[in-house]
């Protein structure tokens, strides 16, 4: 492939395709697919479909198939409670004299535990649809299933009697309804029934002779899986304002045959072809509105999505559903060498992961676990819609793991760390607007529990954008019930947004005041102690430590965590002010705040102390490395601009470990690659990708990946995947510290490649191709003007522009100035 050399291209459109992307023989993104020789034998074979809102999870059944259903605003409960916990505020001055005065964290632990509210509601499974179908001969021959990611479909074919049958399955964001295609090799032999059903109490009712449907109301509230309580799952609230009602409808459009419903389902005898609409809505109106009393007429929304849809045949709904998804997936490509023996790329995918996990070498896996996250993220997270929970938006049990709400010690956050890198800005959204509605509720919560300003947010969320710390009043273990950072970290997602998109009026009007508001609560709860200002109680998600006594504890003052997330939000709140050029006053208290913090500090190990103090860990190799948020997802540790404190961050990943739970392994690849250590980030890949088949909760075992390729914590978590993108993103490129560092840690296993339409800070679109590790072309597009500074290994010139070279103790420094809607290309020396 080559450039047309020193020339300079005006793009008309910010995302036409750079001519970087030229297809080679030698590079190969492989077939992007998930295929395999057999049905699903659990859920964690089966494939997942999704619009933002409507999710399947397909298992791939000949003669019985299971398809589990999901609406992304099906949850128990309703609007925040206020006045949750009068007496926290008191307990919140106890904690702090116990700790301040007495250093006794056992006391603090205590009054910690009086200091919470009611635990978060859960996401439901909207319901199955089963088919039933018959054949002459029940021989199944030739079964073959896939996804396809690039598509957006997932495909069952088989053999019967001599007759080749094939289901396409689609969730259709345009038209909002998810479609299932049959057809048969030959005419009249499509013989099925179809069938709905839910764990949820409902009701089936017939609409038409090929129409059927399921009405239901949601639980008032429904216990996390993990509390241990005579009642589980209730259904009435003497309110009347919690269950939001739901709705689902399905219908069978016919060629050929006959097609006949009543209430225990349709059946099709003797059809050549069958398209079948699945249309549902809930009565969810908002998270500070009643489902019951203020809902939406979800009859009338479900109704209204299928008597649109079903005006289109097939191939408009399959064409007009290919246009809106490639319009987000199409945006990048990314392609590696392809080795010699790359006979692993042939197998089903599951075969594929198993021998990978025992050491085959298989880049193609590895860019199709790249593509599969970008691939799940617009599937589960569309603007409009509500924001992806912890599985997404796939969920079969009715008290999932941990409630599958919004977990906000770094679980939410981890879903949305590549949306901006992976050139999914409009993806971000819904998380962007959950946060807006959590800095709502957050200001009740922050006055409720603390008499502070501001907004505040723990560790536990939902659809109804909780703020208070969870445990009901006691039930909860303050090592995470008392995490109270999630606002500040929050924000960070807030300015991310700005950086990648350079958007002012967004900066204006929707970051910075929340921002601003989340600095208010950081700035009342931080408290001076010697010089400094702390965070107390504090704590470090879900870790404990031994204390001067030897005595094991969890909350204390000032956890590096906690300094840390509130320096960066100051940090990024002082820049946003500046860029604004306006709020000076409250800039400067900021700056005056944040030179008062308690700063990070490196411990005797020679590594970053998680605690106040340097004390040992009752668990050294926690799956939660809080301590490095400076390193990852903050920026304040870099081994360019912090050498010392970079040091002492992989000492602090080595004393960690490698092992851990699926996220958390996701999350050393971000280490590893801000580290600059692409081989290690390479190797927490190669362990994040190795298969798994548990499917308890046992986190002591590690995680990996199920067949089909969802993230094992276990049990499975959407975070790992997203985490796992991320982390490839960081490893190609980075441009939190106002550069872009081309390939900054690229791994010896990916030392010739090419990349297309990732993103960096400024608004600027990249294009790579290297080998033997260093840059051959490049080119980057403008999308805001002003100033490129771009870090690379190899020296690079850029066509038909002035720039400014320099050699560094990293590599190359190249800057030049920048009009908007140009690319500039650029080429290695």
């Amino acid at each position: 492939m080559r450039f047309t050399p020193y020339v300079l291209i005006r793009c008309k459109k910010l995302l036409l395709l750079p001519l970087l992307i030229a297809t080679m023989q030698c590079f190969s993104q492989g077939a992007l697919k998930l295929w395999y020789k057999q049905p699903a034998r659990v859920w964690t074979e089966a494939l997942p479909l999704g619009n933002g809102r409507l999710g399947a999870m397909v298992f791939g059944g000949a003669g019985k198939e299971l398809i589990q259903l999901n609406e992304a605003t099906l949850w128990s409960g309703g609007p925040m409670r206020t006045n949750q916990n009068p007496g926290a505020y008191a307990n919140l001055q106890l904690a702090r004299e116990a700790l301040f005065k007495k250093e006794d964290y056992t006391a603090a632990n205590a009054y910690a535990k009086k200091m919470q509210g009611y635990y978060s509601d859960s996401y439901m499974p909207l319901g199955d649809l089963t088919i039933d179908q018959q054949f002459k001969d029940s021989t199944i021959s030739n079964y073959y299933r896939d996804l396809n990611i690039k598509d957006a479909i997932a495909t069952t074919r088989f053999t019967a009697g001599g007759v080749q049958f094939t289901r396409q399955m689609i969730s259709s964001a345009p038209d909002q309804v998810m479609v299932l295609h049959f057809t048969a090799s030959k005419p009249g032999q499509l013989n099925f029934k179809l069938g709905i059903k839910n764990q949820l109490r409902h009701e089936n009712f017939l609409v038409s002779n090929n129409e059927i449907g399921m009405k239901a109301k949601a639980p008032s509230h429904i216990e996390p899986n993990y509390n241990k309580v005579p009642v589980v799952i209730t259904w009435e609230d003497s309110t009347h304002i919690r269950g939001m009602r739901y709705r689902l409808l399905v219908k069978a459009v016919n060629k050929g045959g006959t097609v006949n419903a009543d209430t225990t389902g349709i059946v099709v005898k003797n059809a050549t072809e069958v398209t079948v609409y699945l249309s549902a809505a809930t009565s969810f109106n908002g998270f500070d509105k009643s489902p019951v009393i203020q809902g939406r007429d979800e009859a009338k929304l479900a109704a209204g999505y299928l008597s649109t849809a079903i005006q289109k045949p097939w191939p408009v709904l399959l064409n007009r559903h290919y246009a809106d998804h490639h319009k987000y997936f199409n945006r990048v490509r990314f392609d590696l060498s392809v080795p010699a023996d790359s006979s692993n790329a042939a197998l089903p995918t599951d075969e594929r992961l198993e021998n990978y996990t025992k050491g085959a070498a298989d880049l193609s896996l590895e860019t199709l676990y790249f593509q599969y996250g970008r691939y799940l993220l617009i599937a589960s997270s569309r603007p409009g819609g509500v924001n992806a929970n912890l599985q997404g938006i796939w969920n079969k049990d009715v008290r999932p793991a941990w409630s599958s709400n919004y977990t906000t010690n770094i679980n939410a956050q981890m879903n949305y760390w590549p949306a901006e890198a992976a050139n999914l800005s409009d993806v971000h959204l819904p998380f962007i607007n959950f946060i807006k509605e959590a800095s709502v509720t957050g200001k009740v919560t922050a006055s409720e529990f603390y008499h502070a300003r501001g907004w505040v947010l723990h560790h536990n969320s939902d659809i109804w954008a909780i703020t208070n710390p969870v445990g009901d009043i006691g039930r909860g273990d303050p090592k995470w019930a008392s995490w109270a950072m999630g606002s500040p970290w929050l924000s960070q997602h807030l300015w991310w947004h700005y950086e990648f998109t350079k958007d002012k009026d967004y900066l204006r009007n929707t970051a910075y005041p929340i921002m601003k508001s989340a600095a208010l609560f950081c700035i009342d709860w931080l408290q001076p102690y010697k010089g400094h200002l702390v965070t107390a109680p504090s704590v470090s998600p879900e870790n404990n430590f031994f204390d001067d006594n030897h005595k094991q504890g969890s909350v204390s003052i000032a956890t590096t965590m906690d300094m840390s997330i509130i320096r960066d939000l100051f940090t990024n709140l002082i820049d946003a002010s500046n860029e604004l050029g306006y709020d000076k006053a409250f800039r400067d208290t900021i700056i005056a705040k944040k030179a008062l913090l308690f700063p990070l500090q490196i411990g005797q190990k020679g590594n970053i102390q998680e605690w106040y103090k340097d004390w040992e860990d009752p668990d050294p190799h926690h799956r939660h490395v809080s301590h490095l948020f400076g390193l990852f997802p903050g920026k304040e540790i870099s081994p360019i601009q912090t050498p010392a404190f970079a040091n002492a961050a992989k000492k602090t990943l080595e004393l960690r470990g490698d092992a851990g739970t699926g996220w958390s392994l996701a999350w050393k690849i971000n280490f590893w690659a801000r580290l600059l250590d692409g081989n290690h980030s390479y190797k927490m890949i190669r362990d994040l990708l190795r298969i798994t088949r548990d499917l308890g909760t046992n986190m002591s075992n590690g995680g990996g990946s199920y067949p089909n390729l969802f993230d094992a914590h276990p049990p499975f978590q959407i975070d790992g995947n997203f985490g796992g993108l991320s982390g490839m993103c960081e490893m190609l490129l980075q441009s939190q510290s106002g550069e872009i560092n081309m390939l900054p840690a690229i791994p010896d296993a990916w030392s010739s490649g090419e990349v297309s339409g990732l993103k960096a800070r400024g608004n600027f679109e990249v294009a790579m191709k290297w080998n033997n590790k260093q840059i051959v072309n490049a080119s980057v597009l403008s999308g805001a003007g002003g100033v490129c500074h771009i870090r690379t290994a190899n020296r690079v010139k850029v066509a038909g522009v002035q720039t400014k070279m320099s050699k560094t103790d990293n590599g190359y420094l190249i800057s030049f100035n920048t009009q908007k809607g140009m690319r500039y290309q650029i080429t290695g020396i």
